[in-house]
C-alpha cells in the first residue's frame, strides 16, 4: 500500500463527516459502469465488478498493502503488516487450492514458468514498490482515494507493463523451466500443509526479528478488533482491523475464481491499457509477438469491459473512492504539492512495477497472493526475489526524499 494511504485510527468519538460529492460520484460512477458492463457482456462481470468494488473498500479501509508492511519490518523491525499478510495466504490456499483440484470444469490457477524472467521482474517489482509508494493494488487504491502521486506512478506501471509485454518473448527464450504446481508432487493436503510450514517458518523469522530488536511483538489489535467509534461507523468509515480485510479479500479472491475462473489479477490490465491507447494513436501492436498470442490478442481487440481484470481493476478504483469519501479524506495524502524528488520516484518505480510485473507474471496480488493460493512454486521465488528488490528500494528512498 502507499504509505500516504494509511487511514489514522479514531482514538475518541468525534462527529461524522461524509464527503457527500465524492460519496455521490462513487456511487454514480458502480451505477453507470455496472449498468454498461450488464448491457455489453453477462451478469457474471457484473459480479466481478461489485466483488473489485469491495475488494477496493476493503483495501482502504483495512490500508491493507504490501509495501508498508514490508518496509515496517525492514526499517523498524515490526511485523504486524507482514504476519497480516501471512494469515491471508494461509486462509487462501487453506481455501483455493482444493477448489482449483476438486475437478470442477473451468478452474484455472495461477501459475507460471521458473526462470530468468520471473527472477528479474519480481526483482525490479520489488524496487519499484518501495519508490513508487505502492504495489499493484496498492497503487490502484490509493489513486481511486485521489492520491495525486499515485496517478503518475499508475500512468508509469502502464507504460511500464506495455515497454514489458514487448520484451517478455526474449526473456522468455533465456533459462528457465515449466510451470511447477505443488499439488503435482505433494497432493492437495500434502501441498497446502507444506506452505502454511513455509509461511510458518517466515512467521517464525518475523518475530524473532521484531523480539531482538524490541523485546517484545508489537500488539495486533488490529488483527482482531477495532478502534475507535463502534463496529457500524467503523465498517463503513473507520479504520479495520486487519481481519476484517484479510477475510473479505480471502472471500473476494475465492469468489473471482469460483466466477471467473481464474484467481484475482491486477496489472495484466494495465498491459491491455496501456496497448489500446497505443492502438488509437495508430501503433500497430499485433507487430508484437507478445500481442500475437491468443489472450493478449483477444483482450486488445475486445472492449474493456469485457477482461475481467479491467473490469476488476474499475470496481477497485471506485470502491476506493467510495471508501475514501465515507471517511471524508478523499484526496487527503495530496494536499500538499508534490515534489520534485518525489515525482520522479513515482516515475522511475512505476515503471519498475510495469516492466517488473509483466516480466514476473504479475504483482503481489497475480503472482504472489494468487500464486500461493494456486499452490504454485514460482509465488515463493516471486516473493524472495521481490523481497530482495525491496530492500534496494528502501535504501534508495532517502535520495528519492521519501519518508519511512
Amino acid at each position: 500500500m502507499s504509505e500516504s494511504a494509511v487511514l489514522q485510527p479514531g482514538l475518541r468519538k468525534t462527529a461524522w463527516v461524509v464527503d457527500r460529492f465524492v460519496v455521490l460520484t462513487a456511487l454514480a460512477g458502480v451505477a453507470v459502469l455496472g449498468g454498461l458492463i450488464w448491457l455489453e457482456t453477462a451478469p457474471f462481470m457484473v459480479a466481478l465488478f461489485a466483488t473489485g468494488t469491495v475488494l477496493g473498500m476493503a483495501l482502504y479501509h483495512g490500508a491493507f498493502g504490501f509495501t508498508a508492511g514490508w518496509r515496517n519490518l525492514v526499517v523498524k523491525k515490526r511485523g504486524a503488516g507482514m504476519r497480516a499478510q501471512l494469515m491471508l495466504f494461509g486462509l487462501s490456499s487453506l481455501i483455493m487450492v482444493p477448489m482449483l483440484y476438486s475437478g470442477q470444469p473451468g478452474l484455472v490457477g495461477a501459475v507460471a514458468p521458473v526462470g530468468t524472467s520471473l527472477v528479474v521482474g519480481s526483482f525490479l517489482f520489488g524496487i519499484g514498490m518501495q519508490l513508487g509508494g505502492g504495489c499493484g493494488s496498492g497503487t490502484l487504491f490509493t489513486v481511486g482515494a485521489g492520491n495525486i502521486r499515485m496517478v503518475v506512478t499508475l500512468a508509469f506501471f502502464v507504460a511500464g507493463a506495455v515497454l514489458g509485454s514487448i520484451h517478455l518473448p526474449w526473456w522468455l527464450d533465456q533459462p528457465g523451466f515449466d510451470p511447477v504446481p505443488l499439488v503435482n508432487t505433494f497432493g492437495v493436503s500434502g501441498a497446502i500443509v507444506v506452505q502454511l510450514l513455509g509461511l510458518g517458518l517466515i512467521a517464525r523469522w518475523v518475530n524473532r526479528v521484531e523480539r531482538k530488536a524490541h523485546g517484545n511483538l508489537e500488539r495486533d489489535e488490529l488483527l482482531w478488533k477495532s478502534q475507535g467509534h463502534g463496529f457500524v461507523r467503523t465498517l463503513i468509515s473507520g479504520r479495520w482491523p486487519f481481519t476484517w480485510a484479510i477475510l473479505i479479500l480471502a472471500a473476494g479472491n475465492a469468489l473471482t475464481l469460483g466466477i471467473g475462473g481464474a484467481p484475482w489479477s491486477v496489472t495484466f490490465a494495465f498491459n491491455v491499457w496501456g496497448a489500446k491507447a497505443l492502438a488509437a494513436i495508430g501503433v500497430n501492436m499485433s507487430q508484437f509477438e507478445f500481442w500475437q498470442w491468443d489472450y493478449p490478442a483477444m483482450a486488445l481487440k475486445d472492449s474493456l469491459l469485457t477482461n475481467i481484470p479491467s473490469v476488476m481493476n474499475f470496481g477497485v478504483l471506485l470502491g476506493a473512492m467510495l471508501a475514501a469519501g465515507l471517511a471524508n479524506r478523499f484526496n487527503e495524502a495530496s494536499r500538499n504539492r508534490p515534489q520534485r524528488r518525489p515525482l520522479l520516484a513515482a516515475v522511475v518505480g512505476g515503471l519498475f512495477l510495469g516492466y517488473g510485473a509483466r516480466l514476473g507474471f504479475g504483482c503481489n496480488i497475480g503472482a504472489l497472493f494468487s500464486g500461493i493460493a494456486s499452490a504454485s512454486l514460482h509465488a515463493w521465488i516471486w516473493f524472495a526475489c521481490a523481497f530482495a528488490g525491496s530492500l534496494i528500494g528502501i535504501r534508495l528512498r532517502p535520495w528519492f526524499r521519501l519518508p519511512d
